[in-house]
């Protein structure tokens, strides 16, 4: 529990900085969206180039855009290394960029990447029970508020395909998403309506209808993970069902890896593997930008 650690929280003030320009929190950017029923793509990113494309992609649109990265992919970029990649370019940039670290597992890392200027982070707490996940959540959002971070929590955990069909597994509840949201106090929260992280085996079996309920029943944004693989439909019914912040990372992953390929076979060196990926990265970003409705919104 945040409480019992607070040497964590002294360090942070003690050594909290302003790192404003351009680099805004969740709320400033979500309660616009929300407001006018856009929705703005959150970029998971690990190497400058997925950087550089996604931030050129949403410049060239004029949308603000959340970018930053998660705990598990950490391990192929630790989060130190890709903060000063990502730091001077949401700096200097002619839109609004909102540094998310996502999927945050542990008070360690999380309290890592708000001393290195985060403006917003995840906590995710979905495979806990429902109370613990209240409890965990609720302390966390009190420490980040104060310190001038948005925070973002998760209910009803979002599958990974294993098993797609588990009821458990896809979907929140409404009355639990109301309490949650009251509770914890959180800027934005993820629901689960049947989507599921990484590529699709099967079409999805979204719950609009839970959807909307949802957004009826609690007064913050609401963030659908899994958003890699759905349909342009799919996308606008969510975001015209209240979805404000939708997480993409498999389809500029993707993106990127076939630039590389490509240059690959054609027996390429990286001066040219770089520029081709950067582009590729944000053709993929732009797409999904245009789909949200966030052109021009910036």
């Amino acid at each position: 529990m945040f409480p019992n650690k607070s040497f964590y929280w002294i360090e942070l003030f003690v050594n909290h900085k302003e790192v404003k320009n351009m680099i805004v929190t969740l709320k400033e950017v979500l309660s616009d969206a929300k407001k006018k029923h856009y929705g703005i793509g959150a970029f998971n990113a690990v190497n400058m180039e997925m950087v550089r494309g996604v931030i050129a992609a949403a410049e060239e649109l004029n949308s603000p855009v959340i970018i930053g990265t998660a705990e598990v992919l950490t391990k192929y970029t630790p989060l130190d290394t890709l903060t000063y990649l990502l730091r001077p370019l949401a700096e200097k940039s002619k839109i609004p960029v909102v540094l998310h670290f996502d999927h945050g597992l542990s008070e360690q890392k999380i309290v890592e990447a708000m001393r290195l200027g985060f403006s917003s982070v995840m906590y995710d707490c979905s495979l806990l029970p429902y109370d613990e996940n209240i409890t965990k959540v609720a302390s966390l959002t009190k420490y980040a508020h104060l310190y001038g971070c948005t925070v973002e929590g998760e209910l009803g955990h979002v599958g990974t395909n294993a098993n797609p069909n588990a009821e458990q597994d896809i979907y929140t509840r409404v009355e639990d998403a109301k309490k949650y949201a009251e509770m914890t106090g959180v800027d934005a929260l993820a629901v689960a309506i049947g989507t599921s992280h990484g590529l699709y085996r099967e079409k999805p079996k979204l719950d609009i209808e839970r959807l909307s309920e949802i957004e009826k029943a609690v007064n913050i944004p609401l963030v659908l993970h899994g958003g890699s693989g759905l349909s342009d439909d799919d996308f606008k019914n969510c975001i015209k069902s209240g979805i404000c912040k939708i997480n993409i990372f498999t389809d500029v992953n993707i993106a990127a890896s076939t630039a590389v390929y490509k240059n690959y076979e054609d027996n390429k060196g990286m001066s040219t593997i770089i520029p081709d990926t950067v582009q590729a990265v944000k053709a993929a970003a732009m797409r999904k930008i245009q789909v949200f409705g966030s052109v021009g919104m910036a």
